[in-house]
């Protein structure tokens, strides 16, 4: 089984993503949290991200398609593998059909997150993040035991930039501008697959069970 994961911030695919993992064995490539350490880092590949990351922007293919590459060749990924963030562009995605064909493998499934600007709007401007051990937070459903501070370090909650109301809206523009004409290409291929993301999360693993089979 080969997936990939789409869906906006906030949608729940990284949830997902982790179940599915779970219920078949196979690991998640996740491009995003490579990144956030670049930037953590402060290398020059880091501060080239980072530009992009704060304007709520998406990372450029030129920055982003090496990291799933060297990643594709590991023998963890014989049975399968989840791309939670590649591809996020037709290009990324000519790329990984190159990659598979080396492999003479193909996508199985392409699972997409469907939930209102509304919906994510409200769950990421609740969420809460911790500077220090990157614990996540969320003030209606995982709120800290107290109030602003981490339970696991003690540090000082705060609100990412990424978590503004004003960034998300403009983050959701981008997303639909650049992931439209990817989601119309892997459609024509049968590959697109709609997942509710306002299911509840004791749910989700009887309703990805039945949507992948």
């Amino acid at each position: 089984m080969r997936i990939v994961m789409m869906g906006p911030p906030g949608s729940g695919k990284g949830t997902r993503a982790h179940i599915i993992s779970e219920l078949y064995g196979i690991p998640v490539i996740t491009t995003g949290d490579m990144l956030r350490g670049a930037v953590r880092e402060k290398t020059e590949y880091g501060l080239e991200a980072k530009v992009y990351m704060d304007r709520g922007d998406l990372v450029p293919d030129s920055i982003v398609n090496g990291i799933v590459k060297d990643r594709m060749g590991k023998p963890d990924l014989a049975k399968g593998f989840i791309l939670d963030g590649f591809p996020r562009s037709v290009n990324q995605a000519d790329a990984l059909d190159e990659i598979l064909k080396k492999k003479d493998v193909e996508l199985t499934h392409v699972l997409s997150v469907v939930l209102s600007d509304k919906v994510i709007i409200e769950r990421l401007s609740k969420r809460r993040s911790c500077p220090d051990c990157n614990e996540i937070y969320h003030l209606v459903s995982k709120p800290p035991k107290k109030e602003g501070i981490c339970d696991k370090c003690g540090a000082k909650l705060i609100l990412r930039k990424d978590d503004k109301k004003t960034v998300i809206r403009y983050r959701l523009l981008v997303y639909k501008e650049t992931t439209h004409q990817l989601l119309e290409r892997y459609e024509k291929m049968g590959l697109v697959v709609d997942t509710d993301g306002e299911i509840p999360f004791d749910e989700l693993h009887d309703h990805l069970k039945k949507l992948l089979g």
